[in-house]
């Protein structure tokens, strides 16, 4: 089945198909509001005439492409093009504005194919172990979980706790716009009918990242601005050196390892996955401090994890039939479409199916590679448009990805919405990350801790130690996290006390 899942593969048909899907893939991951979910709905249609193995390698180039494209307006426009891509933008938009646009480019391409390659390689191994684990996880084991990503809301507040803590009970009281889990009562929707589904987290980041961004431009628009870019700015190699690339391994494995845990649980997500190991990597790190500042470090972090997150995202899709994220929801789809019937049967039954996706997987990585790292140095052209002529277009970009979600309108008007309100809240030097978590994780915990609480009288908490240990954890990383910040706030008080001393 391996050698007949390789053959199917590298048809010169099946290779093309490859190619076009990944940039394809790249070109929506790098447009704001265009995901790697849209890429592979609208491409969908196209894959019926094909065979299994073409199809589905076309749909794995769509998905990884679209999830590494997003590092492109990230770091180079400051707005991430997926949800995928959030944490990409804390280091490497501010390394883009201090000139090292191609070294945090090439940064997050070559971590992002090594990302990409450790899920698959642990994609192909704990496929059929980590079934029986997956099947452990009830409601007390999911809302441990997201009380555990939750509590990295914390980590993520900066010195101002309160002002962070605010942003994510925000996020989540966003988070319940709409039906209720279980009963599905209408909530906060005020008749209109619209808002029944409640907010798209994409539209949530587009309103966060790129209204709010040109809205903090046209109070500048007047002043003169200087869009010139250093013409001797050059790109060696991948952007970095080979030494920097030796010390960045260990984060380079965990962030990897994290990527692939989030993404074997269903409904989690590269969102989460990418923010949760930057939190990780942030706290771990000698240089805390320089987090958020440009580092190389915070780029390695989140590209590895969300590309990560495509192998443990499909651990589940080909175990268990449950999909990892929307994209791969999408996917389920299109393995349906032909025939495919994912569960614990399908190596039997259609084991070459199975291979064939690894295989194709692995040459869309490869590919993902040599066409962003040859599309760099044109990529960094885009930081000579001046920002008067880009951000109209962007906002374009962004109102047709918004309308792009559901087909609505009435998607824009939101997108409007909460550009406004991250506006206002960069205004009150309020962080808005700390509410993209509590958009994310809300609905999961409140659905989870209704379930709970409906358990508790017949099967108590204690009879599930996974759930017991992810709240012993959960314990500990606030606890390690509330030490660290008030640590950090300390630090930031002597400091400023020292230069107004100095100032005397």
């Amino acid at each position: 089945m391996i050698l007949e899942g390789l053959l199917a593969v590298v048809q010169p048909f099946t290779i093309v198909l490859i190619a076009i899907g990944v940039v394809v893939g790249i070109i929506f991951g790098s447009i704001p509001g265009l995901t790697a979910t849209m890429a592979i709905v609208m491409f969908l249609p196209a894959t019926y005439s094909m065979t299994a193995s073409q199809g589905i390698s076309m749909l794995m180039a769509l998905y990884i492409g679209g999830i590494s494209g997003g590092l492109i307006s990230a770091i180079l426009l400051n707005i991430p093009g997926t949800p995928s891509s959030v944490a990409t933008v804390f280091d490497g938009g501010p390394m883009a504005k201090k000139g090292q646009a191609g070294k945090a480019l090439g940064t997050g391409v070559v971590f992002s194919f090594f990302g990409t390659i450790i899920g698959i390689a642990l994609l192909v191994v704990l496929t059929p172990i980590l079934c029986d684990v997956a099947l452990m996880f009830q409601a007390y084991e999911y809302c441990a979980l997201a009380l555990f990503s939750l509590s990295m809301v914390i980590a993520l507040t900066g010195h101002d706790m309160p002002k962070g803590l605010i942003s994510a009970v925000l996020g989540g009281l966003l988070a319940t716009v709409g039906l209720a889990p279980i009963d599905s009562r209408p909530r906060f929707t005020f008749g209109i009918y619209q808002m029944n589904n409640g907010f798209a987290l994409v539209v949530l980041l587009i309103g966060l990242f790129a209204i709010s961004e040109v809205m903090a431009y046209a109070e500048t628009v007047r002043q003169r601005q200087d869009y010139t870019i250093n013409e001797d700015f050059k790109i060696k190699g991948a952007g970095f050196s080979f030494k920097e690339f030796v010390e960045q391994i260990p984060n380079m494995i965990v962030s990897a390892l994290i990527g692939v845990g989030i993404g074997i649980l269903p409904g989690i997500g590269g969102g989460v996955s990418c923010m949760i190991s930057y939190t990780v990597s942030k706290n771990t790190s000698k240089h805390r401090e320089l987090y958020g500042t440009g580092i190389m470090d915070g780029v390695v972090a989140s590209e590895t994890a969300n590309n990560g997150t495509v192998g443990g995202a499909m651990i589940p899709l080909l175990s268990l039939g449950i999909p990892g994220d929307a994209a791969t929801a999408m996917l389920l789809g299109g393995l349906q479409v032909h025939n495919v019937a994912p569960g614990p049967l399908i190596y039997e039954k259609n084991g070459q199916v199975v291979y064939a996706i690894f295989f194709a997987m692995v040459i869309a990585a490869i590919f993902m590679l040599f066409f962003m790292l040859l599309g760099m140095r044109f990529f960094v052209r885009v930081l000579k448009v001046p920002k008067n002529y880009l951000l109209p277009v962007v906002l374009v970009l962004c109102g047709i990805g918004a309308i792009g979600e559901a087909n609505m309108v009435f998607d824009t008007y939101v997108m409007v919405g909460f550009g406004l309100m991250a506006y206002l809240l960069v205004k009150a030097k309020i962080p808005t990350v700390p509410m993209i978590l509590g958009f994310i994780l809300g609905p999961t915990f409140e659905e989870n801790l209704r379930r709970c609480s409906q358990l508790a009288s017949s099967d108590p908490f204690w009879n599930h130690p996974i759930f017991c240990v992810l709240i012993v954890a959960t314990i500990l990383v606030v606890i390690f996290s509330v030490r660290s910040n008030i640590k950090d706030a300390k630090r930031a008080e002597q400091e400023e006390l020292a230069k107004e001393q100095g100032s005397n």
